[in-house]
């Protein structure tokens, strides 16, 4: 079983790959969703919750610098509604978490 902070890398790069490839319609990432995916990559890994990591949108602590947390931002809001048809199960796995209440 991964741990909870894999499974957010897992997300984010999915996420990343999908609105790099279809919105910029690019066939690989491009440099610019690279230096994203490495930026949240980072951010995961120093994460101060660890497993017990709320989903971003949950999280007291904005750890993302403005410009980067602007750009994870407009990436979720196009792909999170097209995880559903791309990659369902991480999709569905991660709106429970958002939708749990601790």
């Amino acid at each position: 079983m991964r741990n909870r902070i894999e499974e957010e890398k897992k997300v984010v790069g999915q996420m990343i790959r999908l609105y790099c490839r279809r919105k910029e319609g690019n066939k690989s990432l491009c440099p610019e969703c690279q230096e994203l995916l490495a930026y949240a990559e980072r951010r995961l890994e120093l994460c101060r919750f660890g497993e017990d990591k709320p989903t971003c949108l949950k999280c007291p602590v904005h750890c993302y610098r403005p410009e980067m947390r602007e750009r994870i931002r407009e990436v979720m809001r196009w792909a999170g509604p097209r995880m559903l048809l791309y990659h369902p199960i991480a999709a569905l796995k991660h709106l429970r978490r958002e939708l749990r209440v601790k």
